[in-house]
């Protein structure tokens, strides 16, 4: 049947602003990546905030004056026991309200990101999140996660229905083993997955730095790219919030920060001290006119063993 062809003008369109989940790394109405690989911390990550908005609690760097609402949020996996692991993992998170977190059961018929369940129970719910981990484990038999044309149906679906109904949708992806690659070709599948997705998070692991995730933003679409942040996992403290955190996204993939930055850092404080102690107002200041983060700035001062003494109102640095 041949199909009708129907014209619209842009001048019939209404306009309107995005509408943000958490600005501006989730947005509603659009699918949202969140990748890295194997032990990085995305389930851990998700999860957490999962619990916060589930009970409306505010996120990390929420504006003071964003009041939030308990939120609905479906969590779909497939490496994951929901009795033994997920359940347990919020349950130490102390501020999840579990009756508003959710999943499809499995058990008879699997899911696949062509299932109409998927807005089914979006709409029966009204939820406002929906999550799949790993996206590998929902193309469905007989998909080649390769093949751009075999994967974009799948994720063409998944666009609308988070357009149709306002609900963010977040895809877990794992990455592939190709470390010399550009972080945009290093997801495991298809280009076409993050290039469907209006914004994309990189998750990673630090090595030897005591259990610190770093995150960055790869792409956003709908605004300007958000500061890359970190928290911490360990035994003693569970999940921590650390802030906001300087690296890149190769840098994250690399599992470490780039050496160069640091070694700016520390050319510029041998620099700038070189000719005895300078107020620490100063060197903040001017680091930050070269782009040096203070966290790099910071551990260059450790490194190079530099002193602060306080004289007066007003600190100091030296060599």
């Amino acid at each position: 049947m041949k199909a009708e062809l129907e014209i619209i003008r842009l001048s019939e369109v209404e306009s309107k602003p995005v509408d943000w989940l958490w600005y501006p790394y989730i947005p509603y109405g659009k699918l949202t990546m969140i990748q890295g690989d194997p032990g990085g911390g995305k389930t851990m990550l998700i999860l957490h905030l999962a619990g916060l908005l589930s009970s409306g609690h505010p996120l990390p760097f929420d504006n003071e004056d964003i009041e939030r609402e308990p939120i609905v949020v479906i969590y779909q996996t497939s490496e994951d026991g929901y009795d033994d692991t997920i359940k347990p993992r919020l349950e130490s998170f102390s501020k999840a309200n579990l009756d508003n977190i959710i999943f499809i059961n499995e058990e008879k018929c699997s899911l696949t990101m062509l299932d109409e369940r998927i807005e089914e129970a979006i709409v029966r719910e009204n939820a406002r999140l929906f999550i799949l981990d790993p996206i590998q484990a929902y193309v469905g038999n007989g998909v080649d996660i390769n093949r751009a044309n075999e994967v974009r149906p799948l994720l063409k679906n998944l666009a609308q229905i988070a357009q149709r109904n306002n609900c963010a949708i977040i895809l877990i992806g794992h990455m592939n083993k190709d470390r010399g690659s550009k972080s945009s070709y290093r997801n495991l599948g298809s280009i076409d997955f993050p290039a469907a997705c209006r914004s994309v998070l990189i998750c990673g692991e630090m090595k030897g730095e005591n259990g610190i995730r770093a995150v960055v933003q790869d792409k956003c679409s709908l605004a300007p790219n958000g500061k890359p942040f970190a928290f911490e996992l360990s035994q003693e403290n569970g999940f921590k919030w650390i802030g906001y955190y300087d690296i890149t996204a190769e840098e994250v993939l690399g599992g470490m920060l780039h050496k160069s930055q640091k070694n700016n850092a520390i050319d510029f404080i041998e620099t700038i001290l070189s000719n005895g102690p300078v107020a620490s107002s100063d060197i903040f200041s001017k680091a930050e006119q070269q782009g040096i983060a203070k966290r790099t700035l910071d551990s260059a001062k450790a490194e190079l063993g530099v002193t602060s003494y306080k004289k007066g109102n007003i600190w100091y640095w030296k060599l």
